[in-house]
């Protein structure tokens, strides 16, 4: 049985992941700093629960040790450049050290769309910068061609949908207490992805031979994870309401902000206690388009139809 390393195995992506891993018969090693945190991964047979800080690297190694394959999701979406940087940065520099250190050969890192791992400052935030800083520890340290050191597979994913998303259902929720939406970015264009078929990626680029698809020799391999679809923000901020039944499926009225004001509205948002749901840094990261560059494969190249939003999104906000 295979044996697969998942930081990051408890969130959002992390729980999906976990379930298919298992379900194609590897066993899944899930780190924590917390077990409570894990609670719902406990029933799952065939998967260990390790309580560690994955920022200690001694004991990441350790971690690391004995497994065939390693996935990173671990990821913030806000705080300041420290904190970007521990999480975005320092933690992929100890990784990979980690799997140089215990010969593991096969790696899946989950960055982000907009990040650039060849000029990681022309981003616009300190969100994208990291991701971009990131990719580049792991290129670097992996190599290329068959004398890696690794075979490296990243992912850029869109921003991702699914039943227990902070995306969907916190724009279906705000328009259910407020009497309109002031929105900054409105006309950002996305191009969501549903979780599952990120899962579904992940799984596919840990078979052996990535499905037929790539060799070894290819990586490392950067793949763009988009749905089928391109969405503005307030798009997508409409469609929330129509799917959940806001105000008869109208929703609120959409009130576009300037820029500037959008960043003293996130200012104020991040005075709230809990985490924020827009902070000015991820204004900055939608002054970009969240959308495939067209230039890198997706999930195509693994053999996965990218599915629609609306239907599986109806699903899960309408209840």
């Amino acid at each position: 049985m295979k044996k697969v390393l998942v930081l990051g195995g408890t969130g959002f992506v992390g729980t999906q992941l976990c379930q298919k891993l298992l379900s194609q018969g590897w066993h899944v090693t899930v780190p924590t700093r917390q077990r409570a945190h894990a609670q719902h991964l406990q029933p799952l047979s065939g998967l260990t629960l390790l309580e560690l800080d994955v920022h200690d690297e001694a004991a990441l190694t350790q971690a690391v040790a004995g497994h065939d394959a390693v996935v990173n999701l671990v990821a913030i979406l806000h705080g300041d450049q420290a904190a970007f940087d521990k999480v975005h940065v320092a933690l992929p520099q100890k990784l990979a050290r980690a799997c140089r250190a215990t010969g593991v050969k096969r790696v899946v890192h989950i960055s982000a769309l907009g990040a650039n791992a060849q000029n990681p400052s022309s981003a616009p935030s300190m969100y994208l910068r990291s991701k971009g800083q990131g990719e580049a520890v792991w290129l670097q340290a992996a190599g290329v061609g068959p004398q890696a050191a690794f075979d490296l597979t990243i992912f850029r994913p869109s921003v991702m949908f699914g039943a227990q998303d902070k995306f969907l259902n916190v724009f279906a929720r705000l328009q259910k207490v407020l009497p309109f939406m002031p929105l900054a970015c409105a006309g950002t264009r996305f191009q969501p992805v549903w979780v599952d078929d990120v899962a579904s990626a992940v799984v596919k680029s840990l078979a052996p031979g990535d499905a037929g698809v790539m060799s070894a020799a290819a990586s490392p391999k950067t793949i763009e994870a988009c749905g089928p679809e391109v969405f503005t923000l307030k798009q997508l901020v409409q469609l929330a309401a129509q799917l959940s039944g806001v105000c008869g499926g109208r929703g609120r009225p959409v009130i576009a902000l300037p820029r500037w004001l959008g960043h003293v509205q996130a200012a104020l948002m991040a005075l709230a206690p809990g985490e924020p749901v827009m902070s000015r840094d991820n204004l900055d990261s939608m002054q970009i388009d969240n959308v495939a560059s067209g230039t890198l494969p997706g999930l195509q190249s693994l053999g996965i139809t990218p599915s629609a939003l609306r239907p599986i999104a109806q699903d899960y906000l309408n209840k």
